[in-house]
Protein backbone atom coordinates (compact mmCIF):
# COMPACT_ATOMS: atom_id res chain seq x y z
CA UNK A 1 0.00 0.00 0.00
CA UNK A 2 1.68 3.60 -1.02
CA UNK A 3 0.37 6.75 -0.74
CA UNK A 4 -0.74 9.37 2.21
CA UNK A 5 -3.27 7.49 4.23
CA UNK A 6 -5.43 9.16 7.58
CA UNK A 7 -6.82 7.84 9.94
CA UNK A 8 -10.59 9.37 10.93
CA UNK A 9 -12.10 9.16 14.11
CA UNK A 10 -15.82 10.10 15.09
CA UNK A 11 -16.81 10.49 18.67
CA UNK A 12 -20.65 10.52 19.06
CA UNK A 13 -23.33 10.54 21.66
CA UNK A 14 -24.32 7.02 20.31
CA UNK A 15 -21.93 5.93 17.79
CA UNK A 16 -18.09 5.58 17.30
CA UNK A 17 -16.26 5.40 14.14
CA UNK A 18 -12.92 4.71 13.52
CA UNK A 19 -11.47 4.76 9.45
CA UNK A 20 -9.08 4.40 7.09
CA UNK A 21 -9.10 6.77 4.05
CA UNK A 22 -7.46 9.07 1.61
CA UNK A 23 -7.11 12.75 1.97
CA UNK A 24 -9.80 13.50 -0.37
CA UNK A 25 -12.45 11.93 1.88
CA UNK A 26 -12.34 8.46 -0.17
CA UNK A 27 -13.20 5.76 3.16
CA UNK A 28 -10.78 2.78 2.94
CA UNK A 29 -11.52 0.43 5.81
CA UNK A 30 -14.16 1.44 8.57
CA UNK A 31 -14.86 0.35 12.10
CA UNK A 32 -18.04 0.95 13.85
CA UNK A 33 -19.06 0.74 17.60
CA UNK A 34 -21.38 1.53 20.10
CA UNK A 35 -21.06 3.88 23.53
CA UNK A 36 -21.07 2.62 26.60
CA UNK A 37 -21.97 6.00 28.54
CA UNK A 38 -21.13 3.59 31.89
CA UNK A 39 -17.43 3.86 30.77
CA UNK A 40 -17.48 7.63 30.12
CA UNK A 41 -14.62 9.31 27.96
CA UNK A 42 -12.08 6.83 28.83
CA UNK A 43 -13.91 3.97 27.65
CA UNK A 44 -14.56 5.90 24.20
CA UNK A 45 -10.82 6.57 24.18
CA UNK A 46 -10.07 3.03 24.40
CA UNK A 47 -12.42 1.58 21.98
CA UNK A 48 -11.25 4.47 19.31
CA UNK A 49 -6.81 3.85 20.04
CA UNK A 50 -7.62 -0.18 19.59
CA UNK A 51 -9.70 0.67 16.82
CA UNK A 52 -6.85 2.90 14.69
CA UNK A 53 -4.01 0.64 16.12
CA UNK A 54 -5.50 -2.05 14.17
CA UNK A 55 -6.53 0.53 10.79
CA UNK A 56 -2.38 2.11 11.24
CA UNK A 57 -1.45 -1.67 11.38
CA UNK A 58 -3.49 -2.61 8.13
CA UNK A 59 -1.98 0.75 6.94
CA UNK A 60 1.61 -0.38 6.89
CA UNK A 61 3.24 2.35 7.70
CA UNK A 62 1.52 5.35 5.23
CA UNK A 63 -0.37 7.09 7.34
CA UNK A 64 0.28 10.79 8.14
CA UNK A 65 -2.21 12.22 10.55
CA UNK A 66 -5.36 11.53 12.50
CA UNK A 67 -8.65 13.80 12.61
CA UNK A 68 -10.87 13.27 14.84
CA UNK A 69 -14.44 14.36 14.90
CA UNK A 70 -15.76 15.06 18.90
CA UNK A 71 -19.68 15.96 19.42
CA UNK A 72 -19.25 18.63 21.69
CA UNK A 73 -17.62 21.86 21.58
CA UNK A 74 -13.39 22.08 20.53
CA UNK A 75 -11.17 24.75 21.42
CA UNK A 76 -9.82 24.22 18.33
CA UNK A 77 -6.06 25.66 18.61
CA UNK A 78 -5.25 23.27 21.35
CA UNK A 79 -7.82 20.49 20.29
CA UNK A 80 -9.36 20.35 23.76
CA UNK A 81 -12.78 19.48 24.67
CA UNK A 82 -14.75 22.02 26.47
CA UNK A 83 -17.90 19.42 27.37
CA UNK A 84 -19.89 16.88 26.48
CA UNK A 85 -23.51 17.37 26.52
CA UNK A 86 -24.04 13.57 25.99
CA UNK A 87 -21.59 11.48 27.57
CA UNK A 88 -19.64 12.34 31.12
CA UNK A 89 -16.05 12.93 31.60
CA UNK A 90 -15.23 14.97 28.74
CA UNK A 91 -14.12 18.23 30.21
CA UNK A 92 -10.97 20.08 29.31
CA UNK A 93 -9.75 16.62 28.21
CA UNK A 94 -6.97 17.76 25.86
CA UNK A 95 -7.95 15.16 22.98
CA UNK A 96 -5.48 16.34 20.44
CA UNK A 97 -2.45 15.83 23.25
CA UNK A 98 -3.85 12.80 23.85
CA UNK A 99 -3.82 10.91 20.46
CA UNK A 100 -0.85 12.52 19.19
CA UNK A 101 1.38 11.26 22.17
CA UNK A 102 -0.22 7.47 22.26
CA UNK A 103 0.41 7.26 17.91
CA UNK A 104 3.42 10.20 17.44
CA UNK A 105 1.25 11.72 14.26
CA UNK A 106 0.20 14.88 13.88
CA UNK A 107 -3.94 15.46 15.13
CA UNK A 108 -6.91 17.60 14.14
CA UNK A 109 -9.53 17.46 16.53
CA UNK A 110 -13.12 19.20 15.38
CA UNK A 111 -16.43 19.15 16.30
CA UNK A 112 -18.38 16.71 14.75
CA UNK A 113 -20.98 18.73 13.21
CA UNK A 114 -18.49 20.78 11.84
CA UNK A 115 -16.45 17.70 10.37
CA UNK A 116 -19.62 16.32 8.89
CA UNK A 117 -20.33 19.91 7.61
CA UNK A 118 -17.43 20.28 5.98
CA UNK A 119 -17.72 16.94 4.46
CA UNK A 120 -21.23 17.30 3.11
CA UNK A 121 -20.17 20.68 1.61
CA UNK A 122 -17.09 19.46 -0.43
CA UNK A 123 -18.72 16.09 -1.23
CA UNK A 124 -22.00 16.03 -0.63
CA UNK A 125 -25.40 18.22 -1.00
CA UNK A 126 -23.58 21.07 -0.39
CA UNK A 127 -21.19 20.51 -3.59
CA UNK A 128 -21.01 23.95 -6.06
CA UNK A 129 -22.92 26.26 -3.00
CA UNK A 130 -20.94 29.11 -1.54
CA UNK A 131 -23.00 29.46 1.52
CA UNK A 132 -24.13 26.64 3.03
CA UNK A 133 -25.68 25.10 6.37
CA UNK A 134 -25.80 21.59 8.07
CA UNK A 135 -27.47 20.47 11.07
CA UNK A 136 -27.58 17.11 12.25
CA UNK A 137 -30.35 15.46 14.03
CA UNK A 138 -29.25 12.35 16.52
CA UNK A 139 -28.53 11.81 20.07
CA UNK A 140 -27.38 15.61 20.23
CA UNK A 141 -28.26 18.44 17.54
CA UNK A 142 -25.89 20.48 16.04
CA UNK A 143 -25.14 22.53 13.03
CA UNK A 144 -22.16 24.17 10.61
CA UNK A 145 -21.80 27.23 8.83
CA UNK A 146 -19.84 27.35 5.06
CA UNK A 147 -19.60 31.36 4.91
CA UNK A 148 -17.91 32.42 1.11
CA UNK A 149 -16.45 28.79 0.92
CA UNK A 150 -15.16 28.40 4.44
CA UNK A 151 -16.18 26.83 7.32
CA UNK A 152 -17.03 29.64 10.59
CA UNK A 153 -15.16 28.43 13.30
CA UNK A 154 -16.26 31.83 15.41
CA UNK A 155 -13.52 32.55 17.48
CA UNK A 156 -12.07 29.47 17.45
CA UNK A 157 -14.45 27.56 19.46
CA UNK A 158 -16.96 26.75 17.03
CA UNK A 159 -20.24 28.49 16.04
CA UNK A 160 -24.17 27.08 14.72
CA UNK A 161 -24.68 25.35 17.80
CA UNK A 162 -27.99 24.96 16.47
CA UNK A 163 -29.49 22.92 18.77
CA UNK A 164 -28.56 25.20 22.00
CA UNK A 165 -30.52 27.92 20.75
CA UNK A 166 -34.28 28.19 22.21
CA UNK A 167 -37.44 27.36 20.72
CA UNK A 168 -41.09 26.94 22.70
CA UNK A 169 -41.71 23.91 24.73
CA UNK A 170 -45.10 22.79 23.27
CA UNK A 171 -44.25 19.36 26.08
CA UNK A 172 -45.63 21.99 29.07
CA UNK A 173 -48.73 23.06 29.74
CA UNK A 174 -46.84 26.42 30.87
CA UNK A 175 -47.64 29.54 28.83
CA UNK A 176 -44.55 30.73 27.09
CA UNK A 177 -42.43 28.10 28.01
CA UNK A 178 -39.13 27.53 26.41
CA UNK A 179 -36.26 24.72 26.16
CA UNK A 180 -33.51 24.62 24.19
CA UNK A 181 -33.83 22.66 20.57
CA UNK A 182 -31.82 19.63 21.84
CA UNK A 183 -34.00 19.27 24.62
CA UNK A 184 -36.87 18.42 23.13
CA UNK A 185 -35.99 17.40 19.45
CA UNK A 186 -33.01 14.86 19.69
CA UNK A 187 -33.49 11.42 19.41
CA UNK A 188 -32.76 10.68 22.72
CA UNK A 189 -35.75 13.45 23.78
CA UNK A 190 -37.95 12.28 21.03
CA UNK A 191 -37.54 8.66 22.62
CA UNK A 192 -37.93 9.45 25.87
CA UNK A 193 -41.44 11.09 25.00
CA UNK A 194 -42.66 7.55 22.97
CA UNK A 195 -41.51 5.18 26.13
CA UNK A 196 -43.46 7.73 27.97
CA UNK A 197 -46.71 6.99 26.25
CA UNK A 198 -48.46 4.50 28.46
CA UNK A 199 -51.99 4.78 26.84
CA UNK A 200 -51.38 3.78 23.32
CA UNK A 201 -54.37 2.10 21.38
CA UNK A 202 -54.40 -1.70 20.56
CA UNK A 203 -54.11 -2.10 16.97
CA UNK A 204 -52.59 1.19 16.25
CA UNK A 205 -49.54 1.42 14.21
CA UNK A 206 -47.35 2.44 17.39
CA UNK A 207 -48.91 -0.44 19.24
CA UNK A 208 -48.41 -3.09 17.08
CA UNK A 209 -44.68 -1.96 15.96
CA UNK A 210 -43.41 -1.71 19.49
CA UNK A 211 -45.67 -5.59 20.85
CA UNK A 212 -47.48 -3.24 23.01
CA UNK A 213 -44.89 -2.44 25.21
CA UNK A 214 -43.58 1.42 24.95
CA UNK A 215 -40.38 1.18 26.12
CA UNK A 216 -39.55 -0.63 22.79
CA UNK A 217 -40.34 2.42 20.86
CA UNK A 218 -37.64 4.06 18.92
CA UNK A 219 -37.25 6.69 15.77
CA UNK A 220 -37.61 4.08 13.43
CA UNK A 221 -40.64 3.30 14.63
CA UNK A 222 -42.29 6.37 15.17
CA UNK A 223 -40.92 7.37 11.34
CA UNK A 224 -42.98 3.68 10.04
CA UNK A 225 -45.99 4.26 12.54
CA UNK A 226 -46.19 7.95 11.04
CA UNK A 227 -45.74 6.58 7.34
CA UNK A 228 -49.05 4.52 8.14
CA UNK A 229 -51.24 7.05 9.36
CA UNK A 230 -50.91 6.66 13.08
CA UNK A 231 -52.20 10.12 14.31
CA UNK A 232 -50.02 10.56 17.18
CA UNK A 233 -46.97 9.35 15.43
CA UNK A 234 -47.32 11.75 13.20
CA UNK A 235 -48.46 14.46 15.71
CA UNK A 236 -45.01 14.04 17.78
CA UNK A 237 -43.50 14.37 13.93
CA UNK A 238 -44.99 17.47 13.68
CA UNK A 239 -44.72 18.94 16.40
CA UNK A 240 -40.17 18.33 16.51
CA UNK A 241 -40.50 19.80 12.26
CA UNK A 242 -42.23 22.67 13.61
CA UNK A 243 -39.45 23.37 16.30
CA UNK A 244 -36.50 22.80 14.28
CA UNK A 245 -37.54 24.72 11.41
CA UNK A 246 -38.12 27.31 14.02
CA UNK A 247 -34.55 27.48 14.55
CA UNK A 248 -33.14 27.44 10.84
CA UNK A 249 -35.61 30.09 10.05
CA UNK A 250 -33.91 32.06 12.28
CA UNK A 251 -30.98 30.67 10.60
CA UNK A 252 -31.99 31.22 6.76
CA UNK A 253 -32.72 34.63 8.20
CA UNK A 254 -29.67 35.81 9.33
CA UNK A 255 -26.90 33.38 6.97
CA UNK A 256 -29.31 32.87 3.81
CA UNK A 257 -27.31 29.70 3.07
CA UNK A 258 -28.40 28.29 -0.66
CA UNK A 259 -28.94 24.64 0.80
CA UNK A 260 -29.21 23.51 4.10
CA UNK A 261 -28.44 19.86 4.88
CA UNK A 262 -30.26 17.61 7.49
CA UNK A 263 -28.11 14.63 8.68
CA UNK A 264 -27.78 12.39 11.85
CA UNK A 265 -29.52 9.38 13.19
CA UNK A 266 -33.37 11.59 13.38
CA UNK A 267 -33.09 12.90 9.55
CA UNK A 268 -32.79 9.11 8.49
CA UNK A 269 -36.80 9.27 8.96
CA UNK A 270 -36.39 10.56 5.52
CA UNK A 271 -39.15 12.84 3.67
CA UNK A 272 -41.88 11.89 6.64
CA UNK A 273 -39.66 14.58 8.56
CA UNK A 274 -38.49 16.45 5.92
CA UNK A 275 -41.85 17.45 4.42
CA UNK A 276 -43.04 19.03 7.35
CA UNK A 277 -39.94 20.13 7.90
CA UNK A 278 -39.77 22.08 4.67
CA UNK A 279 -43.79 23.50 5.12
CA UNK A 280 -42.77 24.80 8.44
CA UNK A 281 -39.72 26.13 7.19
CA UNK A 282 -41.80 28.52 4.59
CA UNK A 283 -43.65 30.07 7.91
CA UNK A 284 -40.43 31.25 9.67
CA UNK A 285 -38.04 32.04 6.91
CA UNK A 286 -37.26 35.46 6.11
CA UNK A 287 -40.00 36.30 3.24
CA UNK A 288 -37.68 37.01 0.47
CA UNK A 289 -35.28 34.57 1.42
CA UNK A 290 -37.48 31.22 1.04
CA UNK A 291 -37.47 30.29 -2.64
CA UNK A 292 -33.78 30.31 -2.57
CA UNK A 293 -33.06 27.88 0.35
CA UNK A 294 -33.21 24.49 -0.44
CA UNK A 295 -33.41 22.21 2.30
CA UNK A 296 -32.15 18.01 1.58
CA UNK A 297 -31.20 15.53 3.17
CA UNK A 298 -27.47 14.63 3.80
CA UNK A 299 -25.88 12.55 1.07
CA UNK A 300 -23.14 11.02 3.10
CA UNK A 301 -25.18 10.05 5.86
CA UNK A 302 -23.42 7.49 8.15
CA UNK A 303 -20.21 8.54 7.32
CA UNK A 304 -20.19 12.21 7.21
CA UNK A 305 -18.09 12.96 10.14
CA UNK A 306 -15.17 10.68 9.45
CA UNK A 307 -15.12 11.83 5.74
CA UNK A 308 -14.94 15.07 7.38
CA UNK A 309 -12.43 14.47 9.79
CA UNK A 310 -9.93 12.73 6.70
CA UNK A 311 -10.01 16.00 4.84
CA UNK A 312 -9.85 18.13 7.35
CA UNK A 313 -6.41 16.42 8.54
CA UNK A 314 -5.76 15.50 5.25
CA UNK A 315 -5.47 19.17 4.04
CA UNK A 316 -3.63 19.89 7.40
CA UNK A 317 -1.07 16.86 6.56
CA UNK A 318 0.01 18.87 3.39
CA UNK A 319 1.27 21.83 2.48
CA UNK A 320 -0.78 24.84 3.00
CA UNK A 321 -2.67 26.84 -0.09
CA UNK A 322 -4.51 30.58 -0.50
CA UNK A 323 -7.48 27.91 -2.32
CA UNK A 324 -10.65 29.59 -0.91
CA UNK A 325 -12.45 26.57 -0.68
CA UNK A 326 -10.56 25.51 2.40
CA UNK A 327 -11.41 25.50 6.30
CA UNK A 328 -10.68 28.87 8.07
Amino acid sequence: MSGNRIIAIEIGGTKLQAALGLPDGTILENRRGAVNREKGAQGILEWTAAAASELIEIAAGTVSAIGVGFGGPIESATGRALVSHQIAGWENVPIRQWFAERFNLPVIVANDANAAGWAEYCLGAGKGARQFCYNNIGSGIGGALIMNGRLYDGQGRGAAEIGHTWVPDWTRDVPGATDKLENLCSGWAIERRLRAMNDLAPGAPLHTLCGGDAQQLNCPMLAEAARQGDPRARAEIAAVANAVALALGNVVTLFHPECIALGGGVALMGEVLLAPLRDALQQYAFAPYRDSVRLVPCVLEEDVVVAGALLLAGACSQPRTTTAGRPA
